[in-house]
């Protein structure tokens, strides 16, 4: 397959060398030391186990006008960058080319093929004009949802913390032929790609921990196990997560775990620093309004309930004001 993959970074760095690794046609869309050290030296990985591997001859371009039509796009970005990637992302598209969002939190397609009372609703939070819809049409879109940890530790080279799960699935929970396709090319490069019938409730699944870990992290500076190892935030974690349950299961979300067992599955993760702690700590914008906002939203659209979920994100929205406002970062050092 020819596959572009529209952000080199941690997620779609471990993606494109695996996948080029094992025979796909890779060409990422980078930008400035990442792209030169691509193109110079192809992309490493540093594997789970400490042993490394290059991909050699992955392709890398600036814009995608210059990579040309592929047969699937790997959307690898944060939430709110896809759109500072318009019109520009359909140079990539051809008639049968598939749309991948690998993007945590509520993606802005929610309702779009989604049968009951919301089906075809816009989320104000994620695309407030319709301006993403209008450039990539339902159509194209699978569903996923990332599971491993990584990082980018250089230009051009990605470190694999833990996992390999990449969840795929179609907008209306068909299992089709293209999917089928599309999971097998994952697979071949050594990934666990199923097929999800629901996919949305896997979205939810992952959601449930991001939009309560990652604005309480970004707020105390605090790790996983630090915000699961100390009960005050446990306990916030968990009723801004009690309050997200409600709304999913208002929008006929399966909830297939219980909620300490989310938390101890955070927990076990480690010492690890949510992304959106890294971003405060690196002065990057804050993937707020996919990670909590959306929830707001959807909570409003459901008649749910959210005042602790609203707290912390009003809260977490000003720490995001006061950073861009002073082109700053915040980082805890010691002596």
């Amino acid at each position: 397959m020819k596959i572009a993959v529209v952000g080199a970074g941690a997620i779609g760095g471990y993606l494109g060398a695996r996948l080029s690794l094992a025979g796909e046609e890779v060409t990422f869309i980078a930008r400035n030391k990442n792209l030169a050290a691509i193109r110079a030296n192809g992309f490493r990985l540093i594997q789970q186990d400490g042993s490394e591997v290059t991909a050699p001859h992955v392709r890398a371009e600036q814009r995608c006008l210059e990579a040309g039509p592929q047969d699937a796009v790997l959307l690898t970005v944060k939430a709110h960058q896809v759109r500072d990637l318009l019109p520009d992302l359909r140079s990539l598209f051809g008639p049968k080319t598939l749309v991948v969002t690998m993007i945590n939190g509520v993606p802005w397609w929610y309702f779009h093929k989604l049968s009951g009372p919301f089906e075809g609703r816009s989320l104000q939070s994620l695309d407030p004009d319709g301006t993403v819809a209008a450039h990539i049409e339902p159509e194209r879109l699978i569903g996923s949802v990332v599971y491993p940890a990584s990082e980018l530790v250089a230009p051009g080279v990605v470190r694999v913390i833990e996992g390999n799960r990449f969840s795929l699935g179609e907008l209306d929970g068909s299992r089709s032929e293209r999917i089928e396709v599309l999971a097998k090319a994952m697979m071949n490069a050594g990934f666990k790609s199923p097929i999800s019938r629901d996919i949305r409730s896997e979205i939810w699944v992952k959601l449930w921990g991001n939009l309560s870990f990652n604005p309480i992290s970004a707020l105390t500076h605090a790790t996983l196990q630090d915000i699961c190892r100390f009960q005050p935030t446990r306990e916030l974690a968990a009723q801004m997560m009690r309050e997200a349950q409600a709304v999913g299961e208002k929008l006929s979300v399966e909830f297939k775990i219980s909620l300490e067992q989310r938390i101890a599955g955070a927990e076990a993760v480690g010492a690890h620093k949510t992304s959106m702690l890294q971003d405060v700590e690196n002065g990057r914008a804050l993937e707020l309004e996919a990670l909590v906002g959306a929830v707001l939203e959807l909570g409003h659209i459901t008649a749910t309930p959210t005042p602790t979920i609203a707290a912390i994100y009003a809260a977490t929205r000003l720490l995001a004001k006061t950073l861009a406002a002073q082109h700053g970062r915040l980082v805890v050092q010691g002596d």
